[in-house]
């Protein structure tokens, strides 16, 4: 029997959720504006609306809840749900500070109630592939990461809800850069030493638009990152350099660019690598494999990876940047 799903946030993401799972699965559409979540319910039939997140959360005819509003109501939704038992799928940041993510823990700890955390930059192809060749030992030892995530915002970026701390809880460091964050930790672990700083170039708003870190891990191993939303052409690059070759992983594929991994594997005389690309131009399933592993969680009981741990490790980084304070541009 399939799950019985309620979708809080009705927009472009809870759409592209409903696009990926079985007819009728969605038991409730919830949304604060009214007309979005009749949309989704117009497609599964038997699905009522509300404009109640408790509401929804607590119908006996929910078993999961899959969030995707605001950065600010991310935590506060999710609370409620596995205070109800239910198990949740909910988008990156999951929260807006590490409070707000040890409290959910706690709840779903009394519970039981899993919660897996939308970062599905993990499973893009040209990641599930470099993943394998680093599990494989093709990198040799590691040391050091370099990644670079941008996007050029479009005309009143500056008066959305990104463009407000207290909806958001940050600029483009808490947008795009946690997924950074997520996969530089995937490959180096947890980071014990955190510099940068965030600032504001280019957009009016009260919120950081650029982000600049150097993050290390215990043995001293190296993330440097950086994250615009002054990019203009947007752009996605990740390099993962092992002492016996290095991987590159280039673009997500639409806007930002065909997606491809590609090996540079040291040879014994070193001079020009031996190398090899992977190009992957029918795009990413990483939201229908990301669905199908969150299932795979319920049905085995096992914890989500990337779940409320993965989530917090990304919001210690973001924190500590923005306990610094920003950065004046000059």
């Amino acid at each position: 029997m399939n799950p019985r799903v309620a979708l809080v946030g009705c927009g472009l993401i809870g759409q592209k959720r409903l696009n990926l799972l079985p007819p009728g699965s969605v038991t409730v559409a919830c949304d604060t504006q009214p007309e979005r979540a009749r949309k989704i319910a117009a497609q599964s039939p038997g699905c009522s609306v509300t404009g109640s997140f408790q509401e929804a959360v607590a119908s006996s005819e929910v078993d999961v809840v899959m969030i995707a509003t605001l950065n600010s109501a991310l935590a506060p939704v999710a609370l409620a749900a596995v205070k109800h038992g239910k198990h949740v799928l909910v988008e990156k940041p999951a929260a807006i500070s590490v409070a707000e993510l040890e409290e959910l823990e706690a709840a779903a700890r009394l519970t039981g109630a899993l919660v897996r955390v939308g970062y599905n930059h993990r499973y893009h192809p040209a990641c599930l592939k470099a993943l394998e060749l680093f599990h494989g030992g093709v990198l040799g030892p590691m040391m050091f990461l370099r990644g670079r995530y941008g996007q050029g915002g479009r005309l009143g970026y500056e008066k959305e809800w990104r463009a407000d701390p207290k909806l958001s809880g940050g600029g483009e460091l808490i947008d795009q850069g946690v997924h950074l964050i997520d996969l530089a930790g995937i490959f180096l672990g947890e980071f014990t030493r955190v510099e940068g700083h965030a600032t504001t170039y280019f957009w009016d708003m009260p919120v950081d638009d650029n982000a600049f870190l150097s993050l290390r891990n215990a043995a001293g191993h190296t993330a440097w990152l950086q994250v615009s939303c002054s990019e203009w052409k947007n752009m996605f690059s990740l390099e993962i350099y092992g002492r016996d070759a290095k991987l590159h992983w280039e673009g997500l594929g639409g806007s930002y660019g065909i997606e491809k991994l590609t090996c540079y594997r040291m040879l014994p005389q070193m001079g020009p690598p031996e190398t090899t690309i992977w190009e992957f131009p029918r795009g990413d399933e990483s939201w229908k494999l990301e669905m199908a592993e969150f299932f795979e969680d319920i049905r085995l009981k096992r914890t989500p990876v990337p779940g409320l741990r993965e989530a917090k490790a990304a919001l210690q980084v973001v924190e500590k940047i923005y306990d610094q304070g920003a950065t004046p541009a000059t």
